[in-house]
C-alpha cells in the first residue's frame, strides 16, 4: 500500500542530527505505516548515509529511502526527492529540525480544513550548541529585530501568509506549479511559495503546527547563513521584484546608508555627523532591546550576545542582498 504522506529531506553531512529527525518521524501520531521518508543526499562523507542505512533497516513500518543529489544544492535535492515520492501530500523537513509528535497529523488536518496549497507552522528555535553565544543567536533570530514580521518565527494567528518554513504541500499544487528553481541556491522556498500565490494558491500558517529548529551555533556560521540568504534573495527579487517586503528592504538600505555616509564623510564633514547619528540610534535600539530581553530571560549575557547576533544578521543580509543584486543585474546584461 503506497504511503499517504511523503516526507522529503535535503541533507549533506548531517550525521549529528539526522538520527533525531528520523526518530521524530517514526514517533508521529499520524502513524509511521502511512509515511515514507525520502532523504536526498549530496554525497555525505561524515557518516550520514550510514546512519540513514541503519535506521532504514529497522524502521518498519516506516519506509525510508535514500536518493542521490549530485548537484548538492537544496532545490535540486527537493526536486529529486519529489520525483521519488509517492504520497498525495508532500512534507518538506530539514535535517536540523525535530517536528512535534503531531506535526504531520496537524499538517494533514489543516490542509483538509483550509484547502490551501501549502501549510506550515511555527519554529521553536533552540540553540545549536552550548554556551551564551549560541543561546543569544537562538533568541536573536526568533525576535522581531532578527525576523521582522515573519510569523513562523515570531508567532502569529492562523491565516494566509507569504511563506512558511519547510511546508506541507498538496501534491496537485506541486504538479501545477512545477519544479523548484535550481538556479536559486537559497530562498528557493520563498520563490516557490510566491509562484503558488501567483497561480491562485494559498499559503497558510497555523501555530498549532510546531517544530523545533536548531539555530546556527556561532557568529561566523550565522554570518555565512544570512549573507547567503541575502545574496540569493536578490536573485529571486530580480525575477519577482514585487515580492519584496519592508522587513527585507531595511538591511540593504541601512548598509547602503552606512557606506554612503562613510565615503561622503571624507569630503563632507556633515556626513560624518550623520554617520555617527545613524550608528548611535542603531546601537541604542539594539542594546535597549537586548536589555529588555535579558531582563525577561534573566540572562545577562544577552545584553552583549543579542546586539552581536542582530548586527550580524542585518549587516550580512544587507551586504549579501546588495552583492546579489549587482551580480544578478550583471548576469542579465551579459545575457542581454
Amino acid at each position: 500500500m503506497p504511503a499517504e504522506v511523503s516526507v522529503i529531506v535535503p541533507c549533506y553531512n548531517e550525521a549529528r542530527t539526522i538520527g533525531a529527525l528520523l526518530s521524530s518521524i517514526q514517533a508521529q501520531t499520524f502513524g509511521s505505516a502511512r509515511i515514507e521518508v525520502i532523504l536526498s543526499d549530496g554525497g555525505s562523507t561524515d557518516g550520514t548515509r550510514e546512519v540513514i542505512a541503519r535506521v532504514a533497516a529497522t524502521a518498519a513500518p516506516l519506509t525510508v529511502k535514500l536518493v542521490d543529489n549530485p548537484d548538492r544544492s537544496i532545490p535540486a535535492a527537493l526536486n529529486r526527492a519529489i520525483a521519488a515520492a509517492g504520497g498525495g501530500m508532500v512534507v518538506r523537513l530539514d535535517a536540523h529540525a525535530v517536528p512535534a509528535p503531531d506535526y504531520i497529523a496537524r499538517c494533514v488536518q489543516v490542509l483538509a480544513d483550509t484547502a490551501a496549497a501549502n501549510v506550515g507552522g511555527v519554529w521553536d528555535i533552540r540553540p545549536g550548541a552550548e554556551g551564551w553565544v549560541a543561546r543569544s543567536i537562538a533568541v536573536a533570530v526568533a525576535h522581531w529585530l532578527g525576523a521582522g514580521d515573519a510569523g513562523y518565527r515570531a508567532g502569529a494567528r492562523a491565516g494566509p501568509v507569504d511563506t512558511v518554513p519547510f511546508g506541507a504541500f498538496d501534491r496537485r499544487w506541486l504538479q501545477r506549479v512545477g519544479a523548484f528553481n535550481e538556479d536559486l541556491l537559497t530562498n528557493e522556498d520563498y520563490e516557490y511559495n510566491y509562484r503558488i500565490r501567483q497561480a491562485g494558491g494559498q499559503i497558510w500558517l497555523d501555530p498549532s503546527i510546531r517544530c523545533v529548529y536548531f539555530a546556527r551555533p556561532t557568529l561566523p556560521a550565522l554570518a555565512r547563513q544570512y549573507w547567503r540568504y541575502g545574496y540569493w534573495k536578490a536573485h529571486m527579487l530580480s525575477r519577482f521584484p514585487r515580492s519584496l517586503r519592508w522587513r527585507q528592504a531595511i538591511p540593504p538600505l541601512f548598509v547602503a546608508a552606512l557606506v554612503g555616509l562613510l565615503v561622503a564623510s571624507a569630503f563632507w564633514p556633515t556626513a560624518a555627523v550623520g554617520l555617527a547619528a545613524l550608528l548611535t540610534v542603531y546601537l541604542a535600539v539594539l542594546f535597549g532591546a537586548a536589555i529588555l530581553q535579558s531582563a525577561r530571560g534573566r540572562d545577562i549575557s544577552l545584553t552583549i550576545g543579542l546586539p552581536a547576533a542582530w548586527s550580524t544578521v542585518h549587516l550580512c543580509w544587507g551586504t549579501g542582498l546588495l552583492a546579489g543584486w549587482i551580480a544578478a543585474q550583471a548576469a542579465r546584461r551579459g545575457h542581454g
